[in-house]
């Protein structure tokens, strides 16, 4: 039987001696400096990039942004919305109920007209604008972006330029020739939250000129397209005075928005064949009678999804089945024949009634008389 006391115990020293410690550092020093356990130039060099990108995007993100965190808007509209209808107005600032976009013409102190505001922010690149094109459809992708410098000259708007920036005084910008804005607005009914709502999605300021002292009308001249979400943030902290009795600005211009406080007639739709009301309105009374067509439309459509009854003179809407407008003409008749009978009455009573004083004469009795 071996004795236990006899067995070898092997420490790890004695092992790295016993197998060649020096060597095995050696291979292992060799093996460390080869290109195979190497970080490759190319990654090292892609992280360091990395890294600086992310600090540039960092340090660039756009001021909507960082004016959205400070001053909250309302959401967005969603896209997967089961039912919405686009429609374009046109607000002439001349009217009182869209006169507070419109002053003060030039700016005084803190106030400042909404173009004057939107100039301002365009000219100096915190909001982006884009082309107003011929068709009138707005698009705010990255090629459709317009040029501040391109704007100016085309529009003959005095600018001065110092290191690359440009810059225009406060004298020419043309405040006082935009009197007229184009809007796009969506009618859109959110299915995930039961909510009808309307909802300002682009504007345009339009510059009007060549009107003279001889009759001559204003030529409008779109300027570009602004999105709204993009401007939103911005107009959350713009203040406005939106009555003339109330002189204090209890609202923002983002709130005049919201709450639809604007009037503006209707000059455009999305259809199918993308024409507007004047490509098929020949004349005045038909772009009117179009318009309160449309807006009836709208009016009936948001009525019925609560239910709503709706009147017998706009039996003729789409919004409206066949079965609803039996129903309201079934109502309408009931209640002309409780009127009538209503007056029937009424007359009868008055007609029966005795008259006071005088001589009374011999009451008549409808009862036969026996004999």
């Amino acid at each position: 039987m071996k004795n236990r006391s006899s067995q070898k115990h092997f420490t790890p020293l004695a092992l790295w001696r016993g197998v060649g410690g020096e060597a095995l550092l050696f291979m292992l020093l060799l093996l460390s400096s080869s290109p195979l356990f190497a970080q490759p130039k190319k990654s090292r060099v892609a992280a360091v990039s990395t890294t600086t990108t992310q600090k540039k995007t960092t340090a660039a993100k756009p001021a909507s942004d960082r004016a959205a965190l400070m001053f909250p808007t309302s959401d967005v509209m969603p896209e997967d919305v089961v039912w919405r209808r686009d429609i374009y107005r046109q607000l002439d600032l001349m009217k009182d109920a869209n006169a507070p976009l419109y002053y003060p013409v030039e700016p005084h102190g803190k106030e400042q007209n909404l173009f004057t505001y939107l100039f301002r922010l365009f000219i100096s690149g915190r909001i982006p604008a884009y082309q107003y094109k011929l068709d009138g459809n707005e698009s705010f992708e990255e090629k459709d972006k317009a040029d501040a410098r391109e704007l100016l000259e085309r529009y003959s708007i005095y600018y001065e330029e110092k290191d690359g920036k440009v810059s225009v005084p406060e004298s020419d910008i043309p405040s006082a020739e935009v009197t007229r804005y184009y809007i796009k607005e969506s009618n859109y009914f959110d299915q995930r939250s039961a909510t009808y709502t309307t909802r300002v999605t682009a504007l345009c300021p339009v510059l009007m000129r060549g009107a003279d002292d001889f009759g001559t009308e204003a030529t409008p001249y779109p300027l570009f397209w602004i999105n709204y979400d993009d401007v939103a943030a911005y107009l959350s902290r713009m203040p406005l005075m939106a009555s003339n009795l109330n002189n204090v600005t209890n609202m923002t211009v983002d709130d005049y928005f919201t709450m639809n406080r604007y009037e503006g007639k209707i000059y455009k739709t999305n259809n199918l064949q993308g024409r507007v009301l004047a490509n098929y309105c020949k004349t005045d009374s038909a772009m009117t009678n179009e318009q309160k067509r449309i807006e009836q439309e709208l009016s009936d459509f948001e009525n019925h999804i609560w239910h709503q009854p709706v009147p017998a003179d706009s039996l003729d809407s789409v919004a409206v089945d066949s079965k609803d407008k039996k129903a309201a003409r079934t109502k309408a008749k009931d209640s002309a024949k409780k009127e009538s009978k209503a007056s029937r009455r009424s007359k009868s009573s008055s007609a029966a009634k005795p008259k006071s004083g005088g001589s009374s004469a011999p009451r008549v009795s409808a009862r036969r008389q026996r004999h």
